[in-house]
């Protein structure tokens, strides 16, 4: 970690690993693909970065599902070796959510973001206040669930309806329909350009934006075109005494030093900690780690 206004200091990249996954294990990569086990299931789903061997034999063989790649991102078949059910409930601490297969490799989960919501949590509770926290591209709601659970008012942005009504699910699993959170289908930075001219303003800011997608009116989203417009309007909606702003990335060309350079240009109003590093998920039965995204945090405390 470094103070914010220590010019003369470099960056140290950090190692952030999830500790307290139960229903959710890494049980070995290699030869471009993941063996996980999503509570009582075990599934293989390709992974660019397992360019090693295997570890482990026979627990490949005992997955329950395949995922084959198509020729898009979000395209691919399940082959299915085992019976296993369309959706299931997993959980993380106090956090309930549901897994579900489809025609894409990604369940409505990503493991390896359980420190961040760690994070997140701890950032809202430390706080002697109610904060107002924005969730950009928030897909199935679990960091907004865990920033509504530790006490903020949450407005969650996301440009596919399909996300927003898996988010609800989520919410009414968790029983916290009461909580106050705006959900939003919406373009995210024309979203937060209309706020900045509304007056509203936010204490924390989260942004897990993707490498290329669409809004909900075809809108075309490519990270290295829109990313400093939207930083910039982030740091218009910033409230007067911000809390905290957290971005991830996932399959971009950059390091986590563009992002925490990225993060100190548009926090320098405010003394504070920044962190940047990787997102990593451990093996089970090896030290082995997989890089799975890259971070930088800001945060007043």
């Amino acid at each position: 970690m470094f103070q914010k206004d220590n010019q003369d200091s470099f960056p140290q990249i950090q190692i952030s690993t999830p500790q307290n996954w139960i229903e959710y294990v890494l049980l070995d990569s290699g030869d471009g693909l993941k063996l996980e086990k999503f509570g009582n299931y075990a599934l293989i789903r390709p992974e660019p970065e397992a360019i090693w061997k295997p570890t482990l034999k026979d627990e490949w063989h005992y997955a329950h599902a395949i995922f084959h790649p198509g020729k898009g991102e979000e395209s691919g078949i399940w082959q299915y070796q085992q019976p296993i059910p369309h959706q299931w409930q997993l959980q993380y601490g106090q956090l309930k959510f549901l897994v579900k297969l489809s025609t894409s490799r990604h369940l409505g989960v990503f493991p390896e973001q359980a420190a961040q919501w760690d994070w997140i949590e701890k950032q809202i509770q430390d706080s002697s206040r109610l904060l107002k926290v924005l969730n950009l591209f928030g897909y199935t709601g679990i960091a907004t669930l865990a920033a509504a659970r530790a006490g903020a008012m949450v407005t969650h942005v996301d440009a596919s309806p399909r996300a927003i009504a898996w988010a609800r699910e989520n919410q009414a699993l968790n029983q916290l329909e009461e909580k106050p959170i705006r959900w939003i289908n919406d373009d995210a930075l024309k979203f937060i350009r209309r706020e900045y001219r509304r007056g509203n303003r936010y204490d924390g800011i989260i942004l897990d934006p993707p490498k290329f997608g669409r809004g909900p009116k075809g809108e075309i989203w490519q990270f290295y075109k829109w990313i400093p417009s939207l930083l910039e309007a982030c740091q218009q909606v910033l409230s007067s005494d911000p809390q905290f702003v957290l971005l991830t990335t996932y399959a971009v060309a950059s390091s986590a030093l563009t992002l925490y350079e990225a993060i100190q240009s548009i926090t320098q109003p405010w003394h504070g900690i920044i962190q940047a590093g990787e997102l990593a998920l451990k093996e089970k039965f090896t030290s082995r780690l997989i890089s799975r995204a890259i971070y930088a945090s800001w945060s007043k405390s």
